[in-house]
Protein backbone atom coordinates (compact mmCIF):
# COMPACT_ATOMS: atom_id res chain seq x y z
CA UNK A 1 0.00 0.00 0.00
CA UNK A 2 1.47 3.08 -0.90
CA UNK A 3 1.80 6.39 1.65
CA UNK A 4 -0.56 8.60 0.91
CA UNK A 5 1.47 11.40 2.50
CA UNK A 6 3.27 11.42 -0.73
CA UNK A 7 0.09 12.78 -2.14
CA UNK A 8 -0.26 16.27 0.12
CA UNK A 9 1.53 19.37 -1.36
CA UNK A 10 4.78 20.88 0.23
CA UNK A 11 2.24 23.94 -0.03
CA UNK A 12 -0.64 22.16 2.47
CA UNK A 13 2.69 20.74 4.32
CA UNK A 14 3.78 24.11 5.10
CA UNK A 15 0.19 25.73 5.99
CA UNK A 16 0.23 25.44 10.05
CA UNK A 17 -2.86 24.89 11.84
CA UNK A 18 -2.07 24.49 14.85
CA UNK A 19 -2.19 27.41 16.34
CA UNK A 20 -5.91 27.70 17.27
CA UNK A 21 -6.09 23.71 17.44
CA UNK A 22 -4.14 23.91 20.30
CA UNK A 23 -6.66 26.58 22.14
CA UNK A 24 -9.58 23.91 21.40
CA UNK A 25 -7.80 21.11 22.38
CA UNK A 26 -6.59 22.70 25.62
CA UNK A 27 -10.48 23.89 25.94
CA UNK A 28 -12.43 20.23 24.67
CA UNK A 29 -12.92 19.26 28.50
CA UNK A 30 -14.92 22.09 29.63
CA UNK A 31 -18.04 21.98 29.51
CA UNK A 32 -19.55 25.36 29.45
CA UNK A 33 -16.69 28.09 28.55
CA UNK A 34 -16.69 31.50 28.65
CA UNK A 35 -16.07 32.09 25.14
CA UNK A 36 -14.14 35.01 23.60
CA UNK A 37 -12.65 33.24 20.77
CA UNK A 38 -15.93 33.39 18.54
CA UNK A 39 -14.96 35.80 15.87
CA UNK A 40 -19.00 35.85 15.34
CA UNK A 41 -21.83 38.65 15.40
CA UNK A 42 -23.89 37.17 18.64
CA UNK A 43 -27.03 38.53 16.79
CA UNK A 44 -29.00 36.81 13.98
CA UNK A 45 -29.57 37.76 10.57
CA UNK A 46 -32.35 40.32 10.59
CA UNK A 47 -36.11 39.15 9.86
CA UNK A 48 -36.27 40.95 6.24
CA UNK A 49 -33.25 39.42 4.99
CA UNK A 50 -34.33 35.97 6.42
CA UNK A 51 -38.00 36.27 4.91
CA UNK A 52 -36.36 37.81 1.52
CA UNK A 53 -34.26 34.58 1.03
CA UNK A 54 -37.29 32.44 2.28
CA UNK A 55 -39.05 34.41 -0.70
CA UNK A 56 -36.56 33.28 -3.06
CA UNK A 57 -36.15 29.83 -1.94
CA UNK A 58 -40.27 29.78 -2.82
CA UNK A 59 -39.98 31.31 -5.58
CA UNK A 60 -37.70 28.74 -7.22
CA UNK A 61 -34.50 30.69 -7.44
CA UNK A 62 -32.48 27.88 -5.91
CA UNK A 63 -30.31 27.11 -9.28
CA UNK A 64 -27.07 28.60 -10.31
CA UNK A 65 -27.09 32.49 -11.04
CA UNK A 66 -24.20 33.67 -13.66
CA UNK A 67 -20.56 33.24 -12.22
CA UNK A 68 -20.31 37.18 -11.80
CA UNK A 69 -23.65 37.45 -9.75
CA UNK A 70 -27.37 38.21 -10.75
CA UNK A 71 -27.66 41.66 -12.31
CA UNK A 72 -29.75 42.74 -9.72
CA UNK A 73 -26.75 42.25 -6.91
CA UNK A 74 -24.44 43.55 -9.02
CA UNK A 75 -26.19 46.32 -10.10
CA UNK A 76 -26.91 47.14 -6.21
CA UNK A 77 -23.40 46.68 -5.45
CA UNK A 78 -22.56 49.45 -8.26
CA UNK A 79 -25.68 51.78 -6.93
CA UNK A 80 -24.28 51.52 -3.67
CA UNK A 81 -20.46 52.87 -4.32
CA UNK A 82 -21.91 55.23 -6.55
CA UNK A 83 -24.09 56.75 -3.73
CA UNK A 84 -21.10 56.50 -0.96
CA UNK A 85 -18.80 58.21 -2.94
CA UNK A 86 -20.31 60.28 -5.16
CA UNK A 87 -17.85 59.36 -8.37
CA UNK A 88 -21.16 60.10 -11.16
CA UNK A 89 -21.00 56.65 -12.27
CA UNK A 90 -17.30 55.96 -12.23
CA UNK A 91 -17.73 52.50 -11.03
CA UNK A 92 -20.01 51.38 -13.14
CA UNK A 93 -16.80 51.49 -15.13
CA UNK A 94 -15.10 48.70 -12.44
CA UNK A 95 -15.74 45.05 -12.81
CA UNK A 96 -18.06 43.65 -10.30
CA UNK A 97 -18.02 40.01 -8.92
CA UNK A 98 -20.10 38.17 -6.69
CA UNK A 99 -18.35 36.08 -4.54
CA UNK A 100 -18.52 33.08 -1.85
CA UNK A 101 -17.77 36.09 0.90
CA UNK A 102 -14.76 37.81 1.56
CA UNK A 103 -13.07 34.66 1.96
CA UNK A 104 -13.90 33.97 -1.63
CA UNK A 105 -12.33 37.25 -2.97
CA UNK A 106 -9.15 36.85 -1.53
CA UNK A 107 -8.84 33.46 -2.46
CA UNK A 108 -9.83 34.54 -6.40
CA UNK A 109 -7.71 37.49 -6.34
CA UNK A 110 -4.47 36.29 -4.40
CA UNK A 111 -4.53 33.37 -6.77
CA UNK A 112 -5.32 35.28 -9.80
CA UNK A 113 -2.55 38.15 -9.30
CA UNK A 114 0.55 36.22 -7.35
CA UNK A 115 3.01 33.69 -9.24
CA UNK A 116 5.93 31.25 -7.38
CA UNK A 117 8.79 34.18 -6.30
CA UNK A 118 6.32 36.86 -5.82
CA UNK A 119 6.69 39.03 -2.65
CA UNK A 120 3.18 40.37 -0.56
CA UNK A 121 2.94 42.98 2.28
CA UNK A 122 0.96 42.07 4.49
CA UNK A 123 0.43 43.69 8.60
CA UNK A 124 2.10 42.30 11.23
CA UNK A 125 -0.69 41.05 13.20
CA UNK A 126 -2.69 39.50 10.62
CA UNK A 127 -5.68 37.66 9.41
CA UNK A 128 -4.43 34.39 9.51
CA UNK A 129 -6.08 33.39 6.10
CA UNK A 130 -3.70 35.72 4.44
CA UNK A 131 -0.47 34.16 4.90
CA UNK A 132 -1.58 31.00 4.00
CA UNK A 133 -3.43 31.92 0.78
CA UNK A 134 -0.20 33.67 -0.34
CA UNK A 135 1.93 30.34 0.51
CA UNK A 136 -0.82 28.48 -1.67
CA UNK A 137 0.11 30.47 -4.57
CA UNK A 138 3.44 30.05 -4.33
CA UNK A 139 4.64 33.38 -3.14
CA UNK A 140 5.80 35.04 0.18
CA UNK A 141 4.47 36.89 2.43
CA UNK A 142 6.57 40.32 3.77
CA UNK A 143 5.28 41.33 7.18
CA UNK A 144 4.78 45.12 8.22
CA UNK A 145 5.89 45.23 11.74
CA UNK A 146 2.81 47.65 12.89
CA UNK A 147 3.40 47.21 16.31
CA UNK A 148 2.71 48.71 18.47
CA UNK A 149 0.30 50.85 17.35
CA UNK A 150 -1.26 48.81 14.66
CA UNK A 151 -1.23 51.34 11.86
CA UNK A 152 -0.11 49.87 8.52
CA UNK A 153 2.12 53.54 7.42
CA UNK A 154 3.36 54.25 3.95
CA UNK A 155 6.28 54.64 5.83
CA UNK A 156 6.51 51.43 7.21
CA UNK A 157 5.63 49.82 4.22
CA UNK A 158 7.99 51.91 1.44
CA UNK A 159 10.99 50.25 2.68
CA UNK A 160 10.34 46.54 1.93
CA UNK A 161 9.24 47.28 -1.22
CA UNK A 162 11.21 45.19 -3.80
CA UNK A 163 10.81 44.39 -7.78
CA UNK A 164 9.35 41.15 -6.55
CA UNK A 165 6.31 42.92 -4.28
CA UNK A 166 3.20 42.49 -5.96
CA UNK A 167 0.52 43.27 -3.64
CA UNK A 168 -0.21 44.60 -0.93
CA UNK A 169 -2.89 43.43 1.68
CA UNK A 170 -4.94 45.30 4.17
CA UNK A 171 -8.17 45.06 6.32
CA UNK A 172 -9.35 47.60 8.12
CA UNK A 173 -11.23 47.80 10.64
CA UNK A 174 -8.51 45.17 11.43
CA UNK A 175 -9.11 40.94 12.70
CA UNK A 176 -7.22 40.59 15.48
CA UNK A 177 -6.31 44.23 16.34
CA UNK A 178 -9.65 46.18 15.56
CA UNK A 179 -7.93 49.09 14.72
CA UNK A 180 -9.12 50.99 12.15
CA UNK A 181 -6.56 52.82 9.07
CA UNK A 182 -6.78 56.66 9.57
CA UNK A 183 -8.12 58.41 6.79
CA UNK A 184 -4.74 59.82 6.27
CA UNK A 185 -3.03 56.67 6.03
CA UNK A 186 -5.04 54.92 3.52
CA UNK A 187 -4.57 58.13 1.59
CA UNK A 188 -0.97 57.76 1.65
CA UNK A 189 -0.66 54.12 1.31
CA UNK A 190 -3.22 54.51 -1.92
CA UNK A 191 -0.84 56.49 -3.37
CA UNK A 192 1.90 55.03 -2.29
CA UNK A 193 0.57 51.61 -4.25
CA UNK A 194 0.06 53.41 -7.40
CA UNK A 195 3.34 55.27 -7.72
CA UNK A 196 5.11 51.58 -7.43
CA UNK A 197 2.78 49.86 -9.10
CA UNK A 198 1.27 47.48 -6.97
CA UNK A 199 -2.23 46.27 -6.20
CA UNK A 200 -3.79 46.70 -2.49
CA UNK A 201 -6.08 44.47 -1.57
CA UNK A 202 -8.36 46.38 0.97
CA UNK A 203 -10.25 43.40 3.09
CA UNK A 204 -13.56 45.64 4.48
CA UNK A 205 -15.74 42.86 5.96
CA UNK A 206 -16.06 44.81 8.78
CA UNK A 207 -16.56 48.32 7.52
CA UNK A 208 -19.53 49.36 9.26
CA UNK A 209 -18.22 48.10 12.41
CA UNK A 210 -16.15 51.54 12.92
CA UNK A 211 -16.96 53.09 16.32
CA UNK A 212 -15.08 56.51 16.12
CA UNK A 213 -15.62 57.83 12.18
CA UNK A 214 -18.56 59.69 10.57
CA UNK A 215 -19.68 56.46 9.03
CA UNK A 216 -17.61 53.65 7.78
CA UNK A 217 -14.16 52.89 7.73
CA UNK A 218 -11.93 54.83 5.43
CA UNK A 219 -11.51 52.92 2.07
CA UNK A 220 -9.10 53.20 -0.83
CA UNK A 221 -11.67 53.16 -2.84
CA UNK A 222 -12.11 57.19 -1.94
CA UNK A 223 -8.59 57.22 -3.66
CA UNK A 224 -7.09 54.91 -5.83
CA UNK A 225 -8.89 53.82 -9.45
CA UNK A 226 -6.70 50.62 -8.89
CA UNK A 227 -7.25 49.10 -5.36
CA UNK A 228 -9.30 45.98 -4.93
CA UNK A 229 -11.86 46.31 -2.80
CA UNK A 230 -13.66 42.56 -1.14
CA UNK A 231 -16.30 43.48 1.49
CA UNK A 232 -19.14 41.10 2.58
CA UNK A 233 -22.11 40.56 4.70
CA UNK A 234 -21.23 38.21 7.20
CA UNK A 235 -20.14 40.38 9.92
CA UNK A 236 -22.62 43.33 9.12
CA UNK A 237 -25.75 41.25 9.04
CA UNK A 238 -24.63 38.41 11.05
CA UNK A 239 -24.71 36.21 7.70
CA UNK A 240 -21.40 34.03 8.21
CA UNK A 241 -22.97 30.82 7.21
CA UNK A 242 -24.63 32.35 4.20
CA UNK A 243 -21.22 32.79 2.21
CA UNK A 244 -21.87 35.97 0.49
CA UNK A 245 -19.29 38.77 -0.26
CA UNK A 246 -18.14 41.17 -3.84
CA UNK A 247 -15.50 42.49 -5.08
CA UNK A 248 -14.91 46.01 -6.63
CA UNK A 249 -11.48 46.30 -8.62
CA UNK A 250 -9.34 46.63 -11.97
CA UNK A 251 -11.62 45.13 -14.88
CA UNK A 252 -8.94 43.03 -16.06
CA UNK A 253 -8.32 41.27 -12.77
CA UNK A 254 -12.23 40.50 -12.04
CA UNK A 255 -12.50 39.16 -15.52
CA UNK A 256 -9.33 36.65 -14.45
CA UNK A 257 -11.04 36.37 -11.29
CA UNK A 258 -14.57 35.80 -12.71
CA UNK A 259 -12.94 33.01 -15.38
CA UNK A 260 -10.94 31.21 -11.78
CA UNK A 261 -14.53 31.67 -10.21
CA UNK A 262 -15.97 29.61 -13.07
CA UNK A 263 -13.75 26.29 -12.29
CA UNK A 264 -14.16 26.84 -8.19
CA UNK A 265 -17.08 28.08 -6.37
CA UNK A 266 -18.88 28.49 -9.34
CA UNK A 267 -20.96 31.06 -7.80
CA UNK A 268 -22.40 32.41 -4.83
CA UNK A 269 -25.27 31.20 -3.51
CA UNK A 270 -28.66 32.24 -5.53
CA UNK A 271 -30.75 32.76 -2.68
CA UNK A 272 -28.88 34.86 -0.73
CA UNK A 273 -27.88 37.05 -3.70
CA UNK A 274 -31.37 37.73 -4.00
CA UNK A 275 -31.99 38.67 -0.29
CA UNK A 276 -28.89 40.62 -0.66
CA UNK A 277 -30.06 42.63 -3.59
CA UNK A 278 -33.81 42.93 -1.99
CA UNK A 279 -33.51 43.77 1.70
CA UNK A 280 -29.63 43.53 2.94
CA UNK A 281 -28.45 47.12 1.69
CA UNK A 282 -31.43 49.02 2.53
CA UNK A 283 -31.00 48.15 6.50
CA UNK A 284 -30.30 49.78 9.22
CA UNK A 285 -27.91 48.41 11.24
CA UNK A 286 -26.53 51.42 12.99
CA UNK A 287 -28.48 50.37 16.31
CA UNK A 288 -25.72 47.07 16.49
CA UNK A 289 -22.99 48.91 15.72
CA UNK A 290 -23.62 51.30 18.56
CA UNK A 291 -23.75 48.24 21.10
CA UNK A 292 -20.81 46.70 19.66
CA UNK A 293 -19.18 50.53 20.63
CA UNK A 294 -20.60 49.61 24.22
CA UNK A 295 -18.90 46.52 23.80
CA UNK A 296 -15.55 48.11 23.14
CA UNK A 297 -15.74 50.81 25.66
CA UNK A 298 -16.58 47.97 28.04
CA UNK A 299 -13.40 46.33 26.82
CA UNK A 300 -11.02 49.13 27.40
CA UNK A 301 -12.71 50.42 30.63
CA UNK A 302 -11.78 46.73 32.15
CA UNK A 303 -8.45 46.09 31.00
CA UNK A 304 -6.92 49.41 30.12
CA UNK A 305 -5.68 49.57 33.70
CA UNK A 306 -3.88 46.45 33.66
CA UNK A 307 -3.11 46.04 30.17
CA UNK A 308 -0.83 47.68 27.49
CA UNK A 309 -3.55 48.00 25.07
CA UNK A 310 -4.31 49.88 22.03
CA UNK A 311 -7.88 50.98 21.65
CA UNK A 312 -9.74 49.18 18.81
CA UNK A 313 -11.42 51.73 16.79
CA UNK A 314 -13.75 48.88 14.88
CA UNK A 315 -14.27 45.21 14.17
CA UNK A 316 -14.84 43.53 17.51
CA UNK A 317 -11.48 42.35 18.72
CA UNK A 318 -9.28 43.92 21.11
CA UNK A 319 -5.37 42.50 21.27
CA UNK A 320 -3.60 43.12 24.51
CA UNK A 321 -0.15 42.46 25.48
CA UNK A 322 0.60 39.68 27.83
CA UNK A 323 1.42 40.88 31.51
CA UNK A 324 5.16 41.22 31.71
CA UNK A 325 6.81 38.10 32.14
CA UNK A 326 4.59 35.25 30.00
CA UNK A 327 4.34 35.51 26.33
CA UNK A 328 0.76 35.40 24.46
CA UNK A 329 0.42 31.59 24.52
CA UNK A 330 1.26 31.43 28.57
CA UNK A 331 -1.23 33.91 29.37
CA UNK A 332 -3.98 32.50 26.81
CA UNK A 333 -2.99 28.70 28.61
CA UNK A 334 -3.95 30.23 32.22
CA UNK A 335 -7.29 31.87 30.75
CA UNK A 336 -8.51 28.82 29.52
CA UNK A 337 -7.38 26.74 32.69
CA UNK A 338 -9.84 29.11 34.18
CA UNK A 339 -12.60 28.32 31.56
CA UNK A 340 -11.94 31.72 29.53
CA UNK A 341 -11.16 31.14 25.60
CA UNK A 342 -9.10 33.48 24.12
CA UNK A 343 -6.64 33.00 20.82
CA UNK A 344 -2.36 33.67 21.60
CA UNK A 345 -1.25 36.33 19.25
CA UNK A 346 0.85 33.93 17.12
CA UNK A 347 -1.68 32.91 16.04
CA UNK A 348 -2.13 36.04 14.03
CA UNK A 349 1.54 37.41 14.48
CA UNK A 350 5.43 36.43 14.07
CA UNK A 351 5.40 37.28 17.80
CA UNK A 352 4.16 35.81 20.63
CA UNK A 353 3.38 38.48 23.07
CA UNK A 354 -0.49 39.38 22.42
CA UNK A 355 -3.68 37.60 22.91
CA UNK A 356 -6.58 38.58 21.30
CA UNK A 357 -9.78 38.88 22.19
CA UNK A 358 -13.37 38.77 20.55
CA UNK A 359 -15.82 40.83 22.67
CA UNK A 360 -18.50 39.63 19.93
CA UNK A 361 -21.16 37.99 22.84
CA UNK A 362 -23.83 39.17 25.01
CA UNK A 363 -22.50 41.74 27.53
CA UNK A 364 -22.66 39.43 31.06
CA UNK A 365 -20.63 36.97 29.12
CA UNK A 366 -18.27 39.55 28.10
CA UNK A 367 -17.74 41.00 31.71
CA UNK A 368 -17.45 37.73 33.23
CA UNK A 369 -14.45 37.09 31.07
CA UNK A 370 -12.83 40.45 31.43
CA UNK A 371 -13.00 39.81 34.75
CA UNK A 372 -11.09 36.48 34.77
CA UNK A 373 -8.68 38.04 32.41
CA UNK A 374 -7.51 41.40 35.21
CA UNK A 375 -7.45 38.43 38.14
CA UNK A 376 -4.79 36.83 36.24
CA UNK A 377 -2.90 39.82 35.32
CA UNK A 378 -3.16 40.70 39.15
CA UNK A 379 -6.03 43.15 38.97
Amino acid sequence: MFDTNTLITQRLHDIDASGIRKVFDLAVKIKNPINLSIGQTDFDVPEPIKEAAITAIRDGLNKYTVTQGMAEMVNAIKGKFNDAYQTDGRWDDYGTLVTSGVSGGLVLSIMTCVEPGDEVLVPDPYFVMYKHLVTMAGGKCVYVDTYPDFQMTAERVEPLITDKTKLLVLSSPSNPTGVVTTDDTMKQLAELCDQRGIMMISDEIYDEFSFDTDGPAPTPASYSDSAMILRGFSKTYGMTGWRLGYAMGPKPIIEQMTKLQQYTFVCAPSMVQKAAAVAAFDLDMSDYVTAYKAKRDMVVDKLFPHFELTTPGGAFYAFPKAPDGMTGTQFVEQAIAKEVLIIPGNVFSEQDTHFRISYACPDETLAKGLDVLVGIAGG
